[in-house]
């Protein structure tokens, strides 16, 4: 079945068990959370993930939440929109992997929201902040972006690497303390859309398959998927089934290759 998009979360969760799909949504950090899997995956060690980034959000005088971004150049780290939508300030956190314990921790001094981000069908999730110059280490190292050569590359089939520290179980109540990652498999756009339709699954997304419960899940959003291949950045985490990130249903990335001249006419990069 095709999954529809609900908008209002007061629409009974009985009426459609499973028919939701939604973003990677920003979760709560909350202090004792139960570490573990990135459902299924495994813990990172220092330095595996220099690029890696946490991004506190405040949201409000006294909410707060959390996604994932990667450093792509020494003053600009890529993230998701649904992130960075209508936050009041982010604190950047660098070179972690212990998520209260990083290298580094600066304050955003712009956020850059893609014009086309529309949160009704999750285009364009997209966003960039630009924070102070930062120096580089073993532990902070940005992500390669792709090359314009490679924009037409589906990449199906190839193996790739996503981290972060968002929940690490459905019923995780909140997310991890210690970055994780999982190897994931990557989708033709066609298979993806057989779960939640092509007017949801465009040539701006990228999609993995998540068997064996292992998959990305609230609080990673944002967040890299990098080929193992050669730690290229093809997608950021953005949306997936409502039902769960353990149920088996394809996760959706914003596809990289479609923001390069986006990216670019930003930062330079």
């Amino acid at each position: 079945m095709k999954f529809l998009i609900i908008l209002a979360l007061a629409v009974a969760a009985s009426a459609f068990p499973e028919a939701e799909l939604h973003h990677r949504s920003r979760e709560m950090p909350v202090v004792g959370d139960i570490q573990g899997r990135i459902t299924g995956g495994s813990t990172a060690a220092v330095g595996q993930f220099p690029y890696q980034v946490g991004l506190s959000l405040k949201l409000s005088a006294l909410s707060s939440a959390w996604c994932g971004g990667s450093l792509i150049g020494s003053q600009w780290v890529l993230t998701a929109a649904h992130c960075t939508d209508g936050v009041q300030s982010v604190s950047v956190y660098l070179g972690a992997t212990v998520r209260t314990a990083p290298e580094i921790t600066v304050t955003a001094s712009s956020i850059i929201i893609h014009s086309g981000w529309n949160s009704a069908n999750l285009r364009n999730d997209i966003s960039l902040l630009k924070i102070p110059a930062v120096s580089y280490s073993t532990k902070i190292q940005p992500v390669t972006l792709p090359s314009v050569a490679s924009s037409y590359s589906t990449y199906a089939g190839e193996t790739a690497v996503a981290s972060g520290w968002g929940r690490t179980s459905d019923s995780s109540s909140s997310v991890a303390s210690n970055l994780q990652y999982v190897d994931l498999t990557v989708i033709t756009n066609t298979v993806c859309a057989n779960t939640y339709g092509s007017s949801i699954v465009t040539a701006s997304n990228i999609c993995v398959s998540t068997t064996n419960g292992r998959s990305t899940c609230n609080g990673d959003s944002g967040g890299p998927l990098v080929l193992k291949s050669n730690s290229v950045q093809i997608g950021l985490t953005s949306f997936g089934a409502s039902a769960g990130c353990e149920k088996g249903y394809p996760a959706a990335f914003t596809r990289v290759t479609s923001y390069l001249d986006w990216i670019k006419s930003n930062t330079g990069i």
